[in-house]
């Protein structure tokens, strides 16, 4: 059982059509980090940014610095004018004595002026007030002064400290990085205190462990299992081979012995398919530049008997590209996906490969004609012996149902994106962008 081809429009480019449906991404990319937070989602929806954790415990810092001086000041504020208030100048009440001692006008002369009691008091209290207005103004201006130089010195301290305590997380979210990466041979091994960040950081190596474990078991099982069962199939067609070869045998057992030697070379086709699908599901980790154009050539010249065999035209528009990857892993995503192009056709049909830059790397696209395929069954044509609903499950010309699992796990391990697109005439276009190195 195979997986429906891909076929498509003769330019490579997705046609248009009632029933065409948008291209989806199978692999999709990983998401972007967003640039804009978005309102209403948490306390720093107001940043014109997405706020990182850093950035969240520098304002957390410099704003609890800061409202901890506002509050300061506002409190010295009110006790210094609490105390200027506090000694304010004393009432004088005065007399003036005559030569003789008799009482005279109770007026004093201030600067040549003639003031009373009260005017005098009046004066001094006025002095005192602008006096202690003025000091009060100094006082605040300089204490704001120093208050923004000292918050711009908190931020500054904060988002270094913040850095400082972050630094474990950017270890381990390296770390994971290099995991996602297939590496999971690598460990955090995070050193220093006793503290959270340490035990999230071994918590962290101890999953890794398991983890490595079970890829390894798994990978030791594909291997073994495949090499089991590749040895009776070789010796089963051998067998058959010499049996077909004897001319003394009869008509009946020479027809059984083509049937069993087909569902024989059917199942060697599923083993390798497996054990290629198993062994291209982990990301590279090991990137080499790779001439697109070239593989696609290869793939051509190994499609080009079995197109000709079933009378369909193979087509072709290769421009350099050159992407990151493994050499013969994108061989074999050019060879299948022109393999079910070709067997999911129609005769006199056309199957057209087209590679080119595109920005980030490179695109291969293959289109072909063929018979409709909906829109909803876009999203299983990439799972293991699934085929479209009505295809043929009995024929074994057409494969065991892997080529376009192990197109999407190549695609995957490359960090790239696959696209299917129904064409309006019939059939599908498959698109494939890969990074450059």
């Amino acid at each position: 059982m195979t997986t429906p081809p891909p076929a498509g429009g003769p330019s490579g480019a997705p046609a248009g059509g009632p029933r065409a449906v948008p291209p989806k991404p199978i692999a999709p990319p990983r998401q972007p980090r967003q640039d804009t937070y978005v309102p209403g989602d948490g306390m720093l929806a107001w940043l014109p940014f997405r706020p990182t954790i850093r950035m969240r415990l520098t304002l957390l810092y410099g704003g609890m610095f800061l409202m901890a001086g506002v509050v300061l000041l506002l409190l010295m504020y009110f006790f210094v004018r609490q105390a200027l208030h506090d000694v304010a100048p004393q009432q004088f009440n005065f007399t003036v004595l005559n030569p003789n001692g008799s009482l005279s006008s109770s007026t004093v002369y201030v600067n040549g002026r003639p003031m009373s009691s009260d005017q005098l008091n009046d004066a001094l209290a006025s002095i005192h007030e602008s006096r202690s207005t003025s000091a009060l103004n100094t006082l605040l201006q300089k204490s704001l002064t120093m208050l923004v130089c000292l918050a711009v010195i908190a931020f500054a301290a904060g988002y270094a400290m913040a850095g400082r305590v972050l630094r474990p997380l950017g270890r381990i979210t390296r770390t994971a990085r290099d995991v996602a990466s297939s590496d999971l041979h690598r460990r955090i091994e995070l050193d220093g205190p006793d503290d959270e960040l340490k035990e999230l950081a071994d918590t962290f190596d101890d999953m890794l462990d398991r983890l490595d474990r079970s890829f390894d078991s798994q990978r030791r099982f594909v291997a073994n299992a495949s090499h089991e069962l590749r040895t009776p199939l070789a010796i089963n067609r051998t067998l058959l081979e010499v049996q077909l070869s004897d001319p003394a045998s009869s008509p009946d057992l020479q027809q059984l012995g083509r049937t069993l030697l087909a569902t024989n070379e059917r199942s060697e086709q599923l083993v390798e398919g497996l054990l290629l699908l198993a062994r291209s599901e982990n990301e590279l980790t090991d990137r080499r530049p790779v001439e697109l154009s070239e593989v696609a050539t290869r793939a051509l010249e190994q499609t080009r008997a079995e197109a000709d065999k079933r009378e369909v035209e193979l087509r072709s528009k290769l421009d350099p590209a050159v992407v990151g990857g493994n050499g013969v892993l994108l061989e074999r995503l050019a060879l299948n996906l022109l393999q079910n192009a070709v067997r999911y056709n129609t005769p006199g049909g056309w199957v057209e490969l087209a590679t080119g830059k595109v920005p980030g790397g490179g695109e291969l696209v293959v289109s072909n004609t063929g018979p409709m395929v909906p829109g909803y069954e876009l999203e299983h044509i990439f799972e293991p012996f699934r085929r479209i609903k009505g295809a043929d499950r009995t024929r074994s010309d057409k494969g065991v149902g892997l080529g376009l699992s192990i197109v999407r796990s190549v695609v995957r391990a490359h960090g790239g994106t696959i696209e299917a697109t129904p064409r309006a005439g019939g059939g599908l276009t498959m698109r494939v962008r890969i990074p450059a190195p």
